[in-house]
């Protein structure tokens, strides 16, 4: 298991981080997602042979937020 923390715009109340967590939780290989709309970042736990980084993102932005590099 591999955690990392994504920084993220776009997150301004429980909602939002309500979403991120289940755009994040919905792909294979993530063990659970912990977003905090304070810090503007999300903790990822994932399983490293199954889940791609880009995947990551890419739920998030799907979701309608910005992925900060």
């Amino acid at each position: 298991m591999t955690q990392r923390t994504i920084e993220v715009d776009g997150m301004a109340c429980g909602g939002c981080e309500e979403t991120v967590t289940e755009a994040l939780t919905e792909l294979d290989g993530v063990e659970s997602a912990d977003a905090d709309h304070e810090a503007g970042t999300v903790a990822v736990v994932y399983e490293d042979d199954e889940t791609d980084t880009g995947e990551l993102s890419g739920a998030i932005e799907d979701a309608g937020y910005e992925v900060v590099a």
